[in-house]
């Protein structure tokens, strides 16, 4: 079983500069650790703002944060010859890049904004449509480039 708290340790010390990997399964390891650990602290956003978690403005904060900077390692890692192996990105990855560049992208636009909302919000009615709007773009991007399970 993988630690993620020792991938999460090793995504937030390398950075973006991580986008060299030696191996396509690497590369693998190294966005499904991003896109996991940011899962992670995104659901426990999307539980405060619907009520099945107390609402905590510094946690809400602090998760809001984590997911911005998480935001950003995934997609360098999508490189030639990671999409064989135990990965769950679809063909369209690869076959269709502008739209896939695009969908990361409105992801990335929806979590500025999310964070922004979450370092005003005074109770959890203040995230939910700031959390549905980024939860909206993780779908559409699921549905379009990723495997079913």
């Amino acid at each position: 079983m993988k630690t993620w708290s020792l991938a999460a340790a090793a995504l937030l010390a390398c950075g973006p500069a991580a986008a060299q990997f030696k191996s396509p399964d690497d590369a693998v390891e190294y966005r499904q650790g991003a896109l996991a650990v940011m899962g992670h602290h995104f659901g426990r956003i999307g539980a405060m703002a619907s009520g099945k978690a107390p609402f905590d403005a510094k946690a809400a904060q602090a998760d809001a944060d984590l997911v911005l900077t998480l935001s950003r390692l995934p997609w360098s890692a999508f490189v030639e010859g990671s999409d064989k192996g135990d990965t769950s990105a679809k063909p369209e990855v690869w076959s269709q890049p502008d739209k896939f560049k695009a969908a990361s992208a409105k992801f990335q636009d929806a979590v500025v904004k999310l964070s922004a909302t979450a370092a005003k919000a005074t109770r959890a009615d203040d995230l939910k449509a700031a959390f549905g709007a980024t939860a909206d773009t993780c779908k559409s991007c699921h549905d379009d480039f990723r495997k079913k399970h």
